[in-house]
């Protein structure tokens, strides 16, 4: 009975505010059930067109290429470098840019994102450059987990620039700051631009002058938004296609998107709550059936 009474709560939560955002299925697109090495995939990039994804803390400091269309593994990147808290994963052609700055109590203080030269398909591990930066804004690190502004899960490479984006907690929004891709002391990540989502950003993507980004709230409702770049590196003066993918407790707890001229893919990593286990899902929305 405790179980219905909680399922029906989701339900009336999820619905009322689905109701809000365009009803997208993302069930419908499930092509493949991800290998057990990447339960904890916490991202997507393609790189010279082949996909590549990893796991989050506590696993090892990898890259994985798969296969876009079945998501099998079919090469495994090592690093020499920490994997503290692995959460997004970009590239500007010649580099890959692995942001270890997941920050779910927002006590972080050393921030930074891994800079590693990519060629003939081999990560070159003696040539690794770090950026670190900071929030000039946070002045506050007392630990409130699961309720800082200050976590991070998502970035982009555009224009020499890396541009992240915060997963807020308690403020539902996201904050656009830059970061300057060349310079690596301690740097002052620069405030752009913020958008009041209403879900938090799990990963973003950018791809033809449109920024998508993907998240969930703490009600399991996952979302996507989909924004126009109105401007050169500006995405929040217009408002976003916002579309309600489902929940978490049936598509998985979404980490992961990647944009190409085909469609959409996105990966959930395996989500555990009292009532179900969902396994860590991989999907492919071809780009007619969005319209894109």
């Amino acid at each position: 009975m405790k179980k219905i009474i909680l399922l029906f709560i989701l339900f009336f939560f999820q619905t009322a505010f689905s109701q809000q955002a365009e009803i997208f299925k993302l069930k419908k697109y499930r092509i493949a059930v991800l290998n057990d090495s990447i339960q904890e995939t916490s991202g997507l990039n393609f790189f010279d067109g082949k996909l590549y994804t990893f796991n989050d803390s506590g696993n090892p400091a990898e890259l994985y290429e798969i296969d876009k269309n079945s998501g099998k593994i079919l090469k495994v990147l090592k690093t020499n470098v920490e994997n503290k808290d692995w959460e997004a994963l970009t590239n500007d052609g010649k580099n890959f840019y692995i942001g270890d700055f997941g920050n779910n109590a927002g006590t972080r203080q050393h921030l930074k994102i891994y800079k590693i030269p990519f060629q003939n398909n081999q990560l070159q591990n003696d040539s690794i450059k770090t950026i670190s930066f900071y929030y000039p804004e946070q002045k506050d690190f007392t630990s409130r987990n699961i309720n800082t502004d200050f976590d991070l899960e998502s970035m982009i490479y555009l224009n020499s620039k890396i541009h992240i984006f915060t997963k807020e907690w308690a403020s539902k929004s996201t904050t656009h700051f830059t970061l300057d891709s060349e310079n690596f002391e301690n740097q002052a990540a620069e405030k752009i631009e913020s958008y009041k989502t209403g879900f938090m950003i799990s990963d973003a993507y950018y791809f033809d002058k449109k920024l998508y980004v993907v998240g969930y709230t703490k009600k399991t409702e996952v979302f996507l938004n989909i924004f126009n770049e109105s401007e050169p590196e500006i995405f929040f003066k217009e408002k976003p296609r916002h579309l309600y993918l489902g929940s978490a407790l049936t598509i998985g707890q979404i980490e992961g998107i990647a944009v190409d001229e085909t469609g959409i893919y996105i990966s959930g990593e395996r989500f555990y709550s009292p009532i179900k286990k969902t396994k860590p899902f991989f999907y492919f929305i071809p780009k007619e059936k969005l319209q894109l």
